[in-house]
């Protein structure tokens, strides 16, 4: 069993630009693909990013691409968010998850593990 640990979130105005760290323990992170997902106030957790073990393919909800990069360091047993141009509509709690299938997925029921989350809010 893996268990994860968001951080990086904030307050930050819009245009401006954080980066979410997840780090894993218990077993390492080779072993998982890896989500990002939020949970904006009001409204169902959605999906931001997933990308495969290896980190080659990443795959972004339209409303982020362009804008958020994801990234992983198996050597470091850790995963990053890099978002840029943040909107007020990226207001959120976000979420790392891990799932032992080896594609990644979009559908937060496919994940097997989550992090408690970290809070994004972007004021205009």
């Amino acid at each position: 069993q893996v268990q994860l640990v968001e951080s990086g979130g904030g307050l930050v105005q819009a245009g401006g630009s954080l980066k979410l760290s997840c780090v894993a323990s218990g077993r390492t992170l080779n072993s998982y693909t890896m989500g990002w997902f939020r949970q904006p106030p009001g409204k169902e957790r959605e999906f931001v990013a997933a990308g495969s073990r290896r980190g080659s393919t990443i795959y972004y909800a339209d409303s982020v691409k362009g804008r958020f990069t994801g990234s992983r360091d198996n050597a470091k047993n850790t995963v990053n968010l890099q978002m840029n141009s943040l909107k007020p509509d990226d207001t959120a709690v976000y979420y790392c998850a891990a799932r032992e299938g080896s594609i990644a997925a979009r559908e937060a029921s496919e994940y097997d593990y989550w992090g408690q989350g970290t809070q994004v809010t972007v004021s205009s």
